[in-house]
């Protein structure tokens, strides 16, 4: 494969982060009061990120980061309903601002997982009107910073945040194998991001307004019953989502991270997190939204690898699969790493280190990982004439 010629010079090269996970000091939030009962790990000041962000896009921009994916803490900006923080809008002015003097092109991410407390206490995504609540923040968000970015996603993994919250119960608000709930919050969101897109559209038909999408690729290995198995949970776990939402939809984000091949007998080596490594993966993943002829970004894809052994490979196979459906049409039109730093990985707490950059938690000492330069390095190649 010759990337030289496949990637356009209009692609977006940087790494993700989301609010909750590396800001520090949140408190007004689900998952703090989770954390205060015990039923996850405490945040604390996790990266310092909210004080320190304009050090860490420096960082970012010396490893040749082009575009950053970052989160806005809805419980800052909304820490009563109805109710605004000016102060706190002009924060993330100033972190958009920031990463406008690096040349860096802003993907701002209006929910997370993180729900203020007001509204989880309230109900949360239960009730009846979760989608106009929520839409009214995403459209006060846009108009602040309509001038600064115009490149928005509503919600980040959505069935993710449902399995984890009302499947699994490992997530607020903790619910376990309750299916009813789980249906109900997932048409929640469904018209929560259509809300939100409709809202925004009729207000700012200039911005460009998306939904990340958590896939796992399943495929087969070709026998009848594999493929069958492969087609229903592609249908299950991506399909009767997005088809909901594809037509309120200007662009397509992909958090990637594995994939199940019915029948596949080979032993991959695993991450910290026990996943496969099976990076090249991303182009079955690629093409599974294509089906929706939109633009796709990749929002995350990465690895848990706190030695840093095999994450510059991993990050290398990762193009390749995203050279490979460019050359195949596929629309894509950037890659965002996860994550740019170690940082609080949800009822992991701080063990799995995804960072392109280590963070020492006690000191707050940022070191470059070599897989970051690796990254680097591709990047610089894969921009060349």
């Amino acid at each position: 494969m010759h990337e030289k010629k496949i990637f356009p010079d209009t692609f977006l090269w940087g790494a993700a982060t989301s609010s909750y996970q590396v800001e520090g000091g949140i408190e007004n939030t689900d998952w703090a009061q989770g954390a205060r009962e015990g039923k996850v790990p405490l945040c604390g000041t996790a990266c310092d990120h909210y004080n320190r962000y304009e050090q860490d896009f420096d960082i970012a921009k010396s490893l040749g980061h082009n575009a950053h994916r970052f989160s806005i803490e809805w419980s800052r900006i909304e820490p009563e309903e109805g109710k605004f923080d000016e102060q706190e809008i002009e924060h993330y002015r100033e972190v958009l601002r920031a990463l406008h003097a690096r040349g860096i092109y802003p993907l701002v991410t209006l929910w997370h997982f993180w729900l203020p407390l007001w509204f989880s206490r309230s109900g949360g995504w239960e009730r009846k009107d979760a989608p106009e609540v929520f839409a009214r923040y995403c459209t006060y968000v846009v108009e602040q910073f309509g001038d600064l970015c115009d490149n928005y996603a509503t919600i980040n993994e959505p069935m993710v945040f449902t399995g984890f919250g009302y499947i699994r119960g490992k997530w607020p608000p903790f619910y376990k194998n309750s299916f009813l709930k789980y249906f109900k919050v997932t048409l929640q969101l469904i018209r929560g991001h259509i809300f939100s897109y409709k809202n925004l559209k009729a207000k700012h038909p200039e911005m460009k307004i998306g939904i990340v999408k958590h896939t796992v690729a399943f495929s087969s290995n070709g026998n009848p019953f594999n493929v069958f198995f492969a087609w229903l949970f592609n249908l299950g776990w991506t399909h009767l989502f997005m088809r909901r939402v594809c037509e309120y939809a200007d662009w397509i984000g992909l958090n990637y991270y594995n994939r199940k091949i019915f029948g596949d007998t080979r032993v991959l080596g695993k991450t910290d997190m026990g996943w496969n490594i099976d990076p090249k993966g991303i182009y079955d993943a690629l093409h599974i939204l294509w089906k929706y002829k939109k633009p796709i970004y990749i929002a995350e894809a990465g690895c848990a690898d706190a030695h840093d052994r095999f994450r510059a490979d991993y990050i290398r196979d990762t193009v390749e699969g995203i050279g490979e459906a460019l050359q195949d049409g596929v629309d894509v039109r950037g890659y965002c790493y996860w994550s740019l730093l170690d940082n609080y990985e949800l009822a992991e707490g701080f063990e799995k280190r995804f960072g392109l950059v280590e963070v020492n938690f006690d000191t707050q000492e940022r070191t470059i990982r070599p897989s970051a330069f690796v990254y680097r390095d591709l990047i610089k190649s894969l921009q060349q004439p």
